[in-house]
């Protein structure tokens, strides 16, 4: 199975689970106030966001007053809760008088809590995911003074003003502990100075102006620890099997110009394509070497070992089953920040453009690993539901957080926002949200062409 398949497999189930469990929070909630549920459905059962068209089911099944179904248009999911303007826009039903089951004859405060309770589900499980990764595997991090070798960085770093070899040791000249909080304190935390040591001496290096829009826009991390350079696999029939590359081999020099560290063989190797080639490597502790050509692309064929952690000590913190909750509530809530922190910049930072930052489905496909883990997995349908829960929440009407806005009027002011004005905004929401969608997923069609 293709690395994309594996992808999109995750992305189908990881989001199917999460829908589910949004809407059954709203379910929950409608049911605990005696509040009538007239449908259930994962995707729509209809060309969304018109109600009107294209009006059928995969599957649908009636169990008391709930239909439960599965919809054809695989884009989200709805419950429709009686007596409440929502997606399907029953403008009729809303025309009866009020009866004591329908959502409309609730408390404002029963109503606030069946419309958050999707924001609520998704947080929920965003904690519950995170406990039982950390329960299971424990939580694992680069302490930034144990990467001994120092950073490795390419053309983007060096633009700043890094070098290869530098050894970090503040940010704005607070201590850094951990060292992914390098990038992202430049990008998030409006970082301005990063203090390193070179050559023995403290160096500042200032982060200039356009420095986060380079960062986002480059496909890898500008800044890693710096590895040597161990050869993981070999492609079939490329120059490095020819030359009888090994797997575990570790090159050490390149035409006699030692080589201790991959940065190092990729800046030697810059201006040597077509040119004959001698490699020196340690195998099983004895020193070969190779010959070939430096093909025209300077691609060798070798996949190289990227695991730092094969070479520098990571700490680990081990849970129990409390202290992993614990940690599950506190590592959610950082990541409900750090997205929020995001989704703000695409509305307030000058170097961060809506047309390379937004995606469609293909994004979030490419979130997932081409190789199934279930870790990896797990962690993004976390962060994916967190994702969930805080779009949801923004005050667009047709979004959950746009109900929540009227309520939050109605609660404070005495006064119900009138059923019309609630339709009309619905419908704003509903078309502002289509074409969203159509800008986001365009994007992703007009990237993947581009290329």
């Amino acid at each position: 199975m293709s690395g994309g398949a594996v992808q999109a497999i995750q992305l189908f189930a990881a989001l199917s689970i999460l829908i589910l469990l949004h809407e059954f929070g709203h379910f929950f909630f409608a049911r605990l106030f005696k509040t009538r549920v007239e449908k259930f459905y994962l995707f729509f059962d209809f060309l969304f966001p018109f109600p009107g068209l294209l009006n059928f089911s995969i599957f649908k099944k009636k169990k008391g007053d709930t239909e439960y179904g599965l919809g054809w248009f695989p884009l989200g999911g709805y419950v429709k809760i009686a007596g409440m303007v929502d997606e399907s826009m029953d403008t009729e039903a809303m025309k009866q008088p009020p009866q004591p089951w329908e959502y409309r004859s609730k408390k404002a405060w029963q109503r606030l809590f069946i419309m958050l309770g999707g924001i609520i589900m998704n947080v929920i499980v965003a904690i519950g995911i995170y406990a039982l990764i950390f329960g299971v595997w424990g939580e694992e991090y680069l302490p930034v003074k144990n990467a001994t070798n120092g950073i490795a960085v390419d053309s983007i770093g060096q633009s700043i003003g890094f070098k290869s070899g530098d050894r970090v040791v503040s940010l704005d000249g607070k201590p850094v502990e951990r060292f992914n909080k390098i990038t992202y304190g430049i990008v998030f935390d409006g970082v301005k100075t990063v203090q390193v040591m070179r050559d023995g001496q403290q160096v500042d290096v200032k982060i200039p102006e356009g420095t986060i829009r380079k960062i986002l826009k480059g496909q890898k991390s500008f800044i890693a620890p710096r590895m040597p350079f161990v050869v993981k696999e070999i492609e079939k029939g490329s120059e490095a099997a020819k030359m009888g590359l090994q797997e575990g081999d570790s090159i050490i020099a390149l035409n006699g110009q030692p080589v201790k560290y991959f940065d190092e063989y990729e800046a030697f190797k810059h201006n040597m394509a077509g040119q004959s080639i001698t490699m020196t490597l340690v195998r099983k502790g004895v020193i070969v070497s190779a010959t070939g050509t430096m093909p025209a692309d300077k691609l060798m064929g070798i996949y190289r070992e990227i695991d730092a952690s094969k070479y520098y000590q990571y700490e680990k913190i081990n849970y129990n089953a409390f202290s992993a909750l614990g940690r599950g509530f506190t590592y959610t809530g950082e990541q409900v920040a750090n997205y929020w922190q995001q989704l703000k910049m695409i509305f307030t930072s000058k170097e961060v453009k809506a047309s390379e930052s937004v995606g469609g489905i293909v994004s979030f496909g490419k979130m997932f690993s081409p190789v199934f883990d279930w870790q990896d997995f797990l962690m993004l349908t976390a962060f994916v539901s967190i994702i969930l829960a805080v779009m949801n929440l923004l005050p667009v009407p047709g979004l959950d957080g746009g109900y929540v806005i009227f309520l939050l009027f109605e609660m404070i002011t005495g006064r119900q926002v009138s059923e019309k004005v609630m339709e009309r905004a619905t419908t704003v929401g509903l078309v502002l949200l289509l074409a969203l969608m159509v800008y986001a997923n365009g994007l992703d069609i007009f990237r993947l062409f581009s290329k």
